[in-house]
């Protein structure tokens, strides 16, 4: 039986409704909210289709996905990104998915971004299966950096995981990325009680051995499975606990900014605190320590909606509109309304928070 994407239905797309009113915005021309803050950073979601399972993401089996006309083409994707840049201020894009790598145009995608003036910085999230044969291509069209999907590097724990025996892929990918001299490379990591978190510390070690930044994400509830619960997940605070019987971890000096990563020093614990710094790791607290204040983030899923938040109940249809013949003004107009309407916070810390229907992979991250 086919699993629903729990698709939300569109915000109205009428500028002069309620649900997309701009009243009180001031006259500029980028993507600011009735917080003060202001996007610039886009993330773009290119499929929904992924050839893992993880756990955290996605069900084991059933899910429906996007046919190829819903999603946006390469042309639909680079205009739209053109509009972020020439009309909103973008100046950061990450491609996502789903699996951005199971798209064969994404060379294409990436290339036609790079020639954007001004040109933005360009990154991919990644699970890294079949990286290793593509990553020479993607950089010669322009990637900057990457960030690779990665729970576990013990094979049988990789497999409960992702439910794929596919490690082997993914490090051949992280080499491929190394080679075509990506860097820094980022390995993202969620940890679940019982499952990884005790492998957290070696983890670290081999990143810091082969010169990757760890990035471990607090489990978050945007899975498919629904099987989220707050009071068996592992927390920004479980996580310096496990990692400090082997490690010493200090706040690095650089401002956070609107990164959603807390970054830190790792020494040896043993060497002591004056010791030779071996890298460093980041904590990306979302659920306990909710960085929404500082978020410049806007979203565009594989079908071409605006997404202002991972935890939005609405979206904003710019592809109907452009496939209608919208200008580009029009366009941005649009997605100026949607960001005004963004919501102060997720809400995950209230009492009356729903999550979404719609899985990570459904949405882009």
């Amino acid at each position: 039986m086919a699993v629903s994407l729990g698709m939300p239905r569109p915000r109205s797309v009428d500028p002069t409704t309620t649900d997309l009113s701009t009243d009180g915005r001031p006259n500029v021309p980028g993507l600011i909210d009735r917080f003060g803050r202001t996007a610039n950073d886009l993330r773009v979601s290119l499929t929904d289709f992924c050839n893992l399972r993880c756990t955290y993401c996605m069900p084991e089996m059933g899910m429906e996905f996007l046919k190829k006309n819903q999603l946006m083409s390469v042309d639909e994707i680079v205009r739209l990104v053109r509009i972020g840049v020439e009309h909103l201020g973008v100046d950061q894009v990450r491609f996502t998915g789903g699996e951005p790598l199971t798209r064969p145009d994404l060379a294409e995608i990436i290339a036609g971004v790079a020639a954007l003036e001004p040109r933005p910085n360009i990154a991919l999230t990644t699970n890294a299966i079949g990286l290793d044969i593509r990553a020479q291509e993607l950089v010669d069209a322009g990637l900057d950096r990457i960030n690779v999907s990665l729970d576990s590097v013990v094979s049988e724990t990789f497999e409960a995981m992702s439910r794929r025996p596919l490690l082997h892929r993914v490090l051949a990918g992280l080499e491929g990325a190394q080679a075509a001299g990506l860097d820094p490379i980022k390995v993202n990591a969620v940890l679940q009680p019982g499952v990884n978190d005790h492998e957290a510390p070696d983890l670290l070690q081999w990143c810091l051995d082969r010169g990757f930044e760890l990035r471990i994400i607090e489990y978050m509830p945007i899975d498919g499975g629904k099987a989220w619960n707050r009071t068996s997940m592992i927390t920004a605070a479980d996580v310096h606990a496990i990692l400090s019987g082997r490690f010493l971890l200090t706040p690095t000096a650089e401002p956070r900014g609107s990164a959603p990563a807390e970054t830190f020093q790792v020494r040896l614990r043993e060497a002591g605190p004056d010791s030779e710094v071996l890298g460093t790791v980041g904590v990306i607290a979302s659920v306990t320590q909710p960085f929404c204040a500082a978020c410049t983030r806007t979203r565009l899923t594989a079908e071409g909606r605006v997404r202002t938040c991972l935890f939005s109940h609405e979206e904003t249809d710019l592809l109907d509109l452009m496939r209608g013949g919208g200008s580009d003004e029009d366009i941005a107009d649009r997605w100026r309304a949607a960001q005004w309407g963004k919501q102060a916070g997720h809400g995950m810390n209230r009492p009356d928070f729903v999550q979404p229907d719609r899985p990570m992979s459904a949405i882009g991250g």
